[in-house]
């Protein structure tokens, strides 16, 4: 690159960063396009809890037709050309969060951390004049710097003293620390969604008690998603369905181990809603269940375990079904029906007759065989879900919840100058100013007592409305 050519980029780079210091950073920091964003993500966070999130393409086509569109214009093509169905995951939904946080972190920078700057600074007055535009003012004739500074001490006041007579006190400056701490809070909340959004993924298992099973059935992934764990495994030793007197489910439990690739046990936990197992990132929820097989034996054969499907009844209750031959040449049967894991099982013969009604344990007489139901055994059904970024979100909210805290505390400052037997004495605060001129107040009633031995004079004292 010769001379030249580098001079003449000097101006343009120059003029670029001009522009974007007056132009587009004022733009960017403004508070009403804060509040703007705030409320886009919070309308489409809203719109991602409504919209089931993750489905296959035919749930959208069943439950949002084009005839007649929900609003009228709500369909299914609309969510999946939107992204409405992975609203978390979408590009401009992540690049809102991105211009969020980018905006919170330039309002920091150029706005919280200046006025930080200023509270910590401060000039001393030396001029009595000066005092007349702070909110609360006096002028004593009796008092000293010394006895000022031990009352400001004792109200927990941080004290600074020039040898010209002049005096500066402050507390409360982790109020002006509070905002700050507030927006690192918000900018890690996003920096944990978006890490989540990117890296984690979702994935659904159907699970017959008794089998072991490992992470496969992925539904909702991230880009970067990590890959699913191999060196081990998880087995459900048994789940059950606790019911009411009433027969309706009063909750469902999993007994889940995991294990390691020998197949020890290295965590244990019995899972029920709104109580999962969290293992390696990953976290196990309870939230399905089904039947997945029943036990039988034929007069005085094995036992056979027979897979049950799920049938359906148009909406009509969950229901499930088996055939089991009761003949070896597979000519005759019945069908064995089931609605929960109470261990009631129907009987229907080839003509869709109801042969009888037992539970596990008993038998029947069927064509001429006797048939005993051992067992209906159900199956689990998981959510496991990978967020590496919770604790991040978590650190955020208990930053934001700080900060929150941080920001009541008010910020107090006091000047004091003592000059031709004067002395003058003023405050001014952020917040808190009823309190604060209390404070004020009784600081100068004790300060402006006289030596023993001589009348109170009349002293002046001022309170400007700030």
């Amino acid at each position: 690159m010769t001379i030249e050519n580098s001079v003449s980029k000097k101006p343009i780079w120059s003029a670029l960063r001009q522009s974007l210091r007056k132009d587009f950073l004022p733009v960017l920091t403004d508070l009403r396009l804060a509040i703007v964003m705030l409320l886009v993500i919070a309308l489409f966070s809203a719109t991602g809890t409504v919209i089931e999130q993750g489905q296959s393409v035919a749930f959208y086509q069943a439950n949002y037709p084009e005839q007649p569109a929900l609003f009228g214009f709500l369909t299914w093509k609309v969510i999946l050309m939107l992204g409405l169905d992975h609203v978390y995951r979408t590009w401009w939904f992540l690049a809102l969060l991105i211009l969020l946080g980018t905006s919170l972190t330039a309002c920091s920078l150029t706005t919280q951390l200046k006025i930080l700057k200023a509270a910590r600074r401060w000039r001393y007055y030396s001029k009595p004049r000066w005092f007349e535009k702070l909110a609360l003012s006096a002028e004593l004739a009796h008092g000293s710097l010394e006895t000022l500074t031990q009352l400001l001490q004792n109200h927990r006041y941080k004290v600074f003293q020039e040898k010209d007579g002049s005096l500066y006190a402050r507390k409360g400056i982790i109020g002006r620390i509070g905002p700050i701490i507030v927006h690192v809070g918000m900018v890690t909340i996003l920096l944990g969604s978006i890490l989540g959004a990117m890296t984690g993924f979702v994935a659904q298992e159907m699970v017959p008690s008794g089998n072991t099973f490992q992470v496969k059935n992925i539904i909702d992934a991230g880009p970067l998603a990590a890959t699913q764990p191999k060196d081990w495994s998880v087995r459900v030793n048994r789940f059950w369905i606790d019911y009411t007197s009433s027969g309706g489910i009063d909750q469902f439990y999993s007994d889940m181990s995991v294990l390691d690739n020998q197949g020890q046990e290295v965590d244990r936990k019995t899972i029920f809603v709104n109580s999962p197992l969290r293992y390696h990132g990953l976290t196990f929820y309870q939230t399905d269940w089904g039947i997945s097989a029943v036990r039988v034996r034929v007069n005085k054969s094995p036992i056979f375990q027979l897979p049950m499907a799920q049938l359906n009844t148009n909406g009509n209750g969950r229901i499930w079904g088996t055939w089991i031959p009761t003949k070896p040449d597979l000519s005759e049967g019945v069908s064995l029906l089931a609605k929960d894991l109470q261990g009631m099982v129907l009987i229907y013969d080839a003509t869709g007759k109801l042969v009888d009604t037992v539970r596990a344990g008993m038998s029947t007489q069927v064509n001429g065989v006797t048939l005993k139901i051992l067992d209906v055994v159900g199956s689990t059904g998981l959510q496991i879900k990978a967020d590496p970024g919770i604790p991040i979100v978590y650190t955020g909210f208990a930053l934001l919840m700080l900060g929150v805290v941080m920001s009541y505390f008010s910020h107090s400052q006091i000047w004091a100058l003592q000059k031709d037997g004067r002395l003058y004495v003023g405050g001014k605060t952020n917040r808190a100013k009823v309190a604060f001129e209390q404070e004020m107040l009784e600081i100068l009633d004790r300060l402006s007592l006289p030596p023993q031995g001589e009348e109170k004079s009349e002293e002046k004292v001022a309170v400007i409305d700030a």
